[in-house]
């Protein structure tokens, strides 16, 4: 995504809700008068504490965002989002309770109210319950080319990438050239077929698999020779030439016009 639109998208209720709830202590703790009144302090400045909880939070927000492979700056935000709320949460009610209380009450009524926003644009993927759906159109249709994600509902790095692969499916869809998924936390069995783990700790979420004539050819992330996972960062960029996105649709647009031709005797 562009920079432009990441900002269009800082606009909306959603991010400019969750980054005032997100500096809020920061903010009010450094202005003066109002963190007199507050907090009952002459002197406006954090505490040993509170230095500490910023500077473990910034460490996890790195790594946390790192993980889910975040390479923009709304990528960045909705994955830290949740733990700059959380240490805030932590902070207001270190200092006092009852601000505590309002603040997770304003956490939860912003949840409600101003849910985040999604993919809204065109798709064309075919979401399989399970292994035996999946197996069952890959044997079906030889002929058809599949990119299929496997992913969890509740991992950063799946919802990240979910707009972009629900962008592709719809830029590349050809009759022979589709695009599926499959939740492995609802169906397990697949994951446990096409060895994607689907723990809290794992780090192939999500697993995209290509599959040609009913059988798997390439995965991302993929394991080198010794059997460690290597790490992929699933942006449109990546994702396209991960996987050699133009030449796939060119091969597969070449078989249409071939199969389409009328048999002359």
């Amino acid at each position: 995504m562009s920079f432009s639109h990441d900002l269009k998208q800082l606009f909306k209720p959603y991010y400019m809700f969750n980054i005032l709830l997100s500096l809020s202590y920061v903010i009010l703790k450094r202005t003066p008068v109002i963190c007199n009144y507050l907090f009952g302090m002459d002197t406006c400045e954090f505490e040993g504490r509170e230095t500490e909880i910023l500077f473990f939070l910034i460490i996890v927000v790195a790594m946390r965002t790192r993980k889910a492979g975040s390479v923009s700056m709304i990528n960045y935000l909705s994955s830290s989002f949740i733990y700059t709320k959380v240490a805030n949460l932590i902070l207001w009610f270190s200092a006092d309770y009852l601000m505590g209380i309002v603040y997770g009450i304003i956490f939860i009524l912003g949840a409600l109210l101003f849910p985040e926003p999604t993919y809204s644009g065109p798709d064309k993927v075919v979401y399989f319950r399970g292994v035996q759906g999946l197996d069952e159109e890959l044997a079906r249709d030889k002929t058809t080319t599949w990119l299929v994600a496997f992913y969890t509902a509740w991992n950063p790095a799946c919802v990240t990438f979910a707009p972009t692969f629900a962008k592709l499916s719809s830029e590349y869809y050809l009759e022979n050239f589709k695009f599926g998924k499959v939740d492995i936390g609802r169906h397990p069995d697949a994951g446990k077929k096409y060895q994607v783990s689907d723990s809290s700790m794992s780090k192939q979420l999500p697993t995209v698999i290509l599959f040609q004539e009913g059988k798997e050819i390439a995965r991302r992330p993929m394991s080198d020779t010794k059997g460690k996972l290597i790490k992929f960062l699933f942006s449109e960029e990546n994702f396209k030439a991960g996987f050699g996105m133009s030449n796939l649709y060119e091969k597969c647009k070449s078989q249409l016009k071939v199969k389409s031709k009328p048999h002359v005797e």
